[in-house]
């Protein structure tokens, strides 16, 4: 593997942990971790805990898709492996 392509390939393996992170933190900590000291901030009446449980971390999820989809545009430009 070249020089280039291995940038290209540690820039992927780096935006995708840094994803997967994001998403253990709103899931697994926000949601399930820190539900209950969340539960003591209350939006519209309900604890922000069990919003992040319930619908919360699905925002987030869906932030993540799109932000990865622009992310890895930009590195495919970037090292010049975009299709169009």
């Amino acid at each position: 593997m070249d020089s280039k392509a291995a940038q290209y390939w540690k820039a992927n393996i780096r935006l995708v942990i840094s994803l997967l992170v994001v998403w253990f933190v709103v899931s697994y900590g926000f949601g399930i971790i820190l539900a209950d000291a969340l539960n003591a901030i209350r939006i519209g009446g309900v604890g922000l805990g069990f919003w992040f449980a319930q619908q919360g971390s699905i925002y987030v999820f869906i932030v993540l898709i799109f932000f990865y989809a622009a992310r890895m545009n930009a590195l495919d430009r970037e090292f010049d492996v975009h299709e169009d």
